[in-house]
């Protein structure tokens, strides 16, 4: 037995060291990313971060010992991990369905899961009558409000384990977001990308930059998006080889229709919602969050990329607002990132420009009016295809800033599910792009009291918050390695912090009970 262990280790050795040389880089490259402002971590973090190396490793380990329990069967989350493996999605897995521009996959969850029910034992899943002890007192903490419901189901088998007002139709607020992005990829698939064009007219002297609803486009110098610098570059180039060098400049707008002013007015989290913008049409230097907003996003891009082609030595007039003609050719044009790495910064930044840029994008995909109505109606018809419980839902908007949208804690858990499911490796990004508690995005300076601790590194959650409203839904692994999806919907809250916090602790709850 011992000759046996020890050939196994020396043939295991170098795998374990390619998986250590792949993952503790990116290990430390993800710290030094969530680093908070003051340089130092909280302790509920770095419990987090070495709780994640030490199950980067439990991964290596399971991957060399193989995936087969010692009665020779997969468990259910080991099948469910094998066909993520195998399915992979935007982001993940061996065969992510993005195209070769697309940044190398990172490690998969799928081995962690099977890390974890190797280490703590398969002792069988869930019970209802386990989480009903420990949801109820939680979901009754009066600082949530007087309207709430909460759904808990278990991915692998589709399961509901927990229900309180399963199908009441309540404000979501930004967990719409998700609809959001389970509507957009599966309506264009998530290797699509938006393509901004500067176009030239018949004549050779009137050029119009075209807008394609691409709400990455930047014309900052380190871009993280389709660089509009470099589309002026790329024009003036075409433009000299061409022997042109003075221009009327147009801008055209043309692809999106209806209102550009959210139903909510005027108001520092979105600009006017238009196939042009240039950095999310904000006034100052941030890149997320509320900011003051230009009046007219449109114009602003155009004066700024006729500024950018005078530096190149092309001679620009004042831009103005044409469409151009159906005669017109493309002489250059940037692209946004796919489409997959578009749905995950709306969600880790709960991003409502691109949200509502996505719903319009949903409805061009499927032969809608690409306007707030129109991206509303786009996101419930492509849910109703891939057969999901619409009933009582509603989306005004693809944000969620809107307070007429409508939907239940039963259908935030069945997105999330759809996505998680092998059939559906497109949606693979949802899962991906939530925030994780106590590190990433809306969810980064959460989860740090004792009683939230155990949610952090294994609570991916999409925050919701409007006057009165909170919600939480997303994803959780529990103490035998499953994951489950949840959703809690509140309304009538008199203190959004405590609300948040109450949420939180339900989230967390999940990750630390047996509930047996």
């Amino acid at each position: 037995m011992v000759l046996v262990e020890r050939r196994v280790w020396r043939a295991a050795r170098p795998r374990l060291a390619r998986v250590e040389q792949a993952v503790v880089p990116r290990l430390a490259r993800a710290a030094r990313a969530v680093r908070p402002r003051s340089g130092r971590f909280t302790t509920p973090q770095l419990t987090g971060v070495a709780a994640l190396l030490g199950l980067a490793l439990a991964a290596g380990l399971v991957t060399t010992a193989g995936p087969w329990d010692s009665a020779g069967q997969r468990t259910a989350e080991r099948d469910r991990a094998t066909a993520w493996d195998r399915e992979g999605g935007a982001d993940h897995g061996g065969n992510s369905g993005t195209t070769g521009d697309a940044p190398a996959p990172a490690p998969s969850a799928a081995s962690v899961l099977a890390a974890l029910s190797v280490a703590t034992g398969d002792t069988g899943p869930k019970t209802p009558a386990g989480l009903t002890h420990v949801l109820d007192p939680l979901l009754r903490d009066a600082s949530l409000g007087p309207r709430r419901s909460a759904v808990v189901l278990d991915v692998a088998s589709g399961r509901r384990l927990y229900a309180k007002g399963a199908d009441d139709a309540l404000i979501p607020a930004s967990t719409t977001k998700i609809a959001t992005a389970v509507a957009v990829l599966s309506a264009a698939g998530p290797d699509h990308r938006f393509a901004t064009r500067a176009m030239l007219e018949p004549a050779g002297d009137r050029l119009v930059l075209v807008g394609g609803g691409d709400p990455t486009l930047t014309a900052r110098e380190k871009a993280d998006g389709a660089s509009l610098r470099t589309l002026a570059e790329k024009t003036a180039t075409a433009l000299k080889q061409r022997h042109v060098t003075s221009v009327a400049l147009s801008y055209d707008t043309s692809l999106f229709a209806g209102k550009a002013l959210h139903p909510i007015g005027v108001n520092p989290n979105l600009a006017e919602v238009t196939a042009l913008m240039a950095d999310e049409g904000r006034a100052d230097d941030a890149t997320s969050g509320p900011a003051d907003r230009v009046p007219d996003p449109a114009a602003d891009a155009a004066r700024t990329f006729g500024d950018l082609l005078e530096r190149h030595g092309i001679k620009v007039s004042a831009p103005h607002a044409a469409k151009a003609t159906p005669h017109a050719r493309t002489v250059a044009f940037v692209q946004s990132p796919p489409l997959s790495a578009v749905v995950e910064r709306m969600l880790t930044t709960s991003d409502n420009d691109i949200a509502e840029a996505l719903a319009r994008q949903t409805a061009l995909a499927t032969g809608g009016r690409p306007s707030f109505d129109g991206g509303g109606a786009a996101i419930a018809a492509q849910l109703k295809k891939l057969g999901l419980p619409l009933k009582g839902a509603h989306f005004g908007d693809g944000s969620g800033l809107n307070r007429d949208d409508r939907t239940t804690a039963g259908l935030l858990t069945a997105l999330l599910a759809t996505a998680g499911s092998p059939a559906h490796p497109e949606l693979r990004t949802v899962l991906t792009g939530l925030p994780v508690a106590g590190f990433t995005g809306t969810l980064s300076d959460r989860y740090e009291d004792d009683a939230q601790r155990f949610g952090i590194g294994v609570v991916r959650a999409k925050t919701g918050s409007l006057t009165g409203v909170n919600a939480l839904a997303g994803t959780v692994v529990d103490t035998e390695g499953r994951l489950m999806a949840f959703a809690f919907l509140t309304d009538g809250s008199m203190d959004q912090t405590t609300a948040r916090a109450a949420l939180d602790r339900m989230a967390a709850a999940l990750a630390h009970c047996g509930c047996r």
